[in-house]
């Protein structure tokens, strides 16, 4: 492994930063401290510093030399709604808020590698620096793009990075083409004719309804797609009724589906507006769906993937950066960057962390041992993107 000495110096400021912000989580389009520690940081190393973007966004801009080439570099800043329970001294001091994905260290270890190339500025072009808000559901990139991110911030790629629980240190995941999948969510809205629980046959019944539209849903991704194809539907919540011996008149049911393509999201969502309508009026019943779509599938073009995968071996050895990795279910905003400009988003191992937790859990913590390594690629990234590396 070879993490940068001078980074590896200042591991200790990375610690104390990542930390600080972990105690004090801010969450979507709120992230006002963290924005201003941020770009302070950037300011003392000598980072051109521009604000404003989808309100608390960030983006600090180095150029050396006279290349016109350009690279970008993002990290994400917000925090979840998720009661912290952990009880070590930086824990969250805002109660209900929580760092439980590891932007804290995404945004540390960006913050380490603006400030070695900003001693250094080993390379000949430009790099921007882009500290996101509302990554978690809230869309922050997709209003970063939308609000001119790379017409006042021209790039010719962009590279992201996420810790990835279970992953031992010192080793990375990417592929080329898709990496995570495209998320929608949706709800269902069923309504009957209420009705004493002894006495169904009065009424109609909305619960009975919702329960066989469940279960048909799952049809959709056992018989309307090829067993080849990947697709997730899967409903999260199911509301209704207040009282022991009452048939409601509605009840609610919601969820999420996930898929790597845009026409298996098209294919999911027309099945699944044919199943509401068709399952509901079997059962004499009315209904409303509602079916959003949030993020698009997060695609890693295959230049800068190779790229990413030639700086990653020459960092950590080929063994340890693993190439064609399985992409995950899950969906990430920086899609809308992808979609804006070629490049590739990367998982950075974070062992088992604090109890081995995963993303999203009340007892997760991200490893502060990796924010050199993190650091260590964002550079080398610049300084072979932009030439002249060492």
């Amino acid at each position: 492994m070879k993490i940068i000495e001078r980074i590896a110096a200042f591991q200790a400021d990375l610690v104390d930063v990542r930390r600080d912000i972990h105690a004090h989580p801010e969450t979507a389009f709120e992230e006002r401290r963290t924005s201003d520690l941020v770009a302070e940081r950037l300011a003392s190393f000598g980072v051109e510093v521009h604000r404003g973007l989808a309100g608390t966004g960030v983006v600090g801009t180095l150029s050396v030399g006279t290349s016109p080439r350009a690279i970008a570099l993002r990290a994400d800043m917000d925090a979840l709604d998720v009661a912290e329970q952990n009880e070590f001294g930086h824990r969250s001091r805002h109660e209900g808020k929580m760092h439980a994905c590891g932007h804290d260290g995404h945004t540390a270890m960006l913050l380490g590698a603006a400030r070695y190339l900003a001693e250094t500025r080993c390379f000949d072009g430009t790099v921007h620096f882009i500290f996101q808000p509302a990554e978690e559901s809230e869309g922050g990139g997709e209003v970063m793009v939308r609000e001119g991110l790379f017409e006042q911030f021209p790039a010719q790629a962009v590279f992201g990075m996420h810790n990835w629980p279970g992953v031992p240190v010192g080793q990375f995941q990417l592929r080329a083409g898709p990496m995570m999948a495209g998320t929608n969510r949706f709800e269902i809205r069923i309504t009957g004719r209420g009705a004493h629980a002894a006495m169904p046959h009065q009424g109609i019944d909305p619960v009975v309804a919702g329960s066989a539209l469940i279960q048909a849903l799952q049809t959709l991704t056992s018989r309307d797609l090829s067993p080849l194809d990947s697709a997730v539907v899967t409903a999260t919540q199911f509301h209704g009724g207040d009282a022991w011996n009452v048939i409601p008149d509605e009840v609610v049911i919601r969820g999420t589906t996930r898929a790597f393509t845009p026409e298996i999201q098209d294919l999911l969502e027309d099945g699944m507006r044919r199943i509401c309508e068709g399952v509901t009026a079997a059962h004499r019943c009315k209904v409303a769906l509602r079916y959003e779509r949030n993020y698009p599938p997060l695609v890693n073009s295959d230049a800068e993937a190779q790229v990413a995968r030639e700086v990653l071996e020459g960092l950590v050895g080929a063994e340890s950066v693993h190439w064609n990795c399985a992409p995950t279910m899950a969906g990430e905003d920086f899609a809308f960057m992808l979609q804006a400009v070629p490049g590739c988003f990367v998982f950075i191992g974070n062992g088992m962390g604090e109890g081995g937790c995963m993303l999203h859990n009340p007892r997760y913590d991200f490893n502060d041992a990796i924010l050199p390594l993190g650091a260590s690629y964002w550079a080398r990234l610049v300084e072979h993107c932009l030439g002249t590396a060492q």
